[in-house]
C-alpha cells in the first residue's frame, strides 16, 4: 500500500504538533549532515520552536557560516535592500502613527471620543478650542471689515461715475439748446429779410402823371 499524503497545514492538536516537530527536526538535521558530508558543503541551520526554544546545526559553526553569508556579494545587495526596506517601513510606521494621532486629535476637537479623557485633559482641550475660536472670530471680523471697505470703495466709484455721466449729459443738453436757439434766430432773420424785400413784378410801361 502507498503511504497516504499528509496535508501541509498547521496541526491544531498541540501534542501532535510537538511530536511532528521533533520528528521533522531530526530528519532535517540528518539530511543537512548527509549533504555536508557527501558534497563537502558548508551548512548552518537555525530553528526556533513554537515555544522559542533554539535548535541549531552547522558543518563547522553557525557564526562562521553566517559571517561568510554576510560577506557574499549577493548578500551585501540584499542587506542594503533590507536596510532600505527597514528605513522605509520605519518611516511609513511614523507617518501612520502621526496620521492616527492627528485624526484622533481632530475627533476630540469635534467633540468625539472624549470618554477616556481626564478633567485636566478636557480643560486643556477646552482651552485649545477657546484659542481656536478666538482666532476664527478674529479672522471673520477682519474679513468683514475688508468686505465693508471694498463695498464703500465700490460705492464711491459708482457715485463718481454717475456724477461724470450727469456732467456729460448736461453738456450735451446745453449744446442742444444752443443749437436750437441758433436755428430759431436764423429762421427769424430770414423771415424779416423776406418781409423787407419786395418780390412783386412791375409789368408794362411806367405810368406818367
Amino acid at each position: 500500500m502507498t503511504k497516504p499524503k499528509i496535508e501541509i497545514k498547521k496541526i491544531d492538536n498541540i501534542a501532535a504538533r510537538q511530536v511532528t516537530f521533533s520528528k521533522r527536526k531530526r530528519g532535517l538535521f540528518k539530511k543537512a549532515r548527509e549533504l555536508s558530508t557527501l558534497c563537502d558543503a558548508e551548512i548552518a541551520l537555525i530553528v526556533f520552536s513554537a515555544s522559542s526554544k533554539l535548535f541549531e546545526f552547522a558543518s563547522s559553526s553557525v557564526e562562521q557560516v553566517v559571517e561568510r553569508y554576510n560577506l557574499h556579494p549577493s548578500t551585501e545587495r540584499l542587506q542594503h535592500s533590507s536596510e532600505e526596506l527597514q528605513v522605509r517601513s520605519s518611516f511609513h510606521f511614523v507617518l501612520r502613527k502621526e496620521v492616527a494621532d492627528r485624526t484622533l486629535e481632530l475627533r476630540k476637537l469635534n467633540g468625539e471620543d472624549l470618554q477616556g479623557l481626564k478633567i485636566r485633559e478636557l480643560q486643556k482641550l477646552e482651552k485649545l478650542l477657546g484659542k481656536g475660536l478666538t482666532r476664527v472670530s478674529k479672522a471673520k471680523d477682519e474679513r468683514l471689515v475688508n468686505d465693508i471697505k471694498a463695498l464703500k470703495k465700490k460705492g464711491v466709484e459708482i457715485a463718481q461715475e454717475n456724477q461724470r455721466l450727469k456732467q456729460i449729459q448736461g453738456l450735451a443738453n446745453d449744446q442742444g439748446q444752443s443749437s436750437k436757439s441758433t436755428m430759431i434766430c436764423s429762421t427769424s432773420n430770414r423771415a424779416k429779410d423776406s418781409d423787407n424785400h419786395d418780390d412783386s413784378l412791375n409789368l408794362g410801361l411806367p405810368l406818367f402823371k
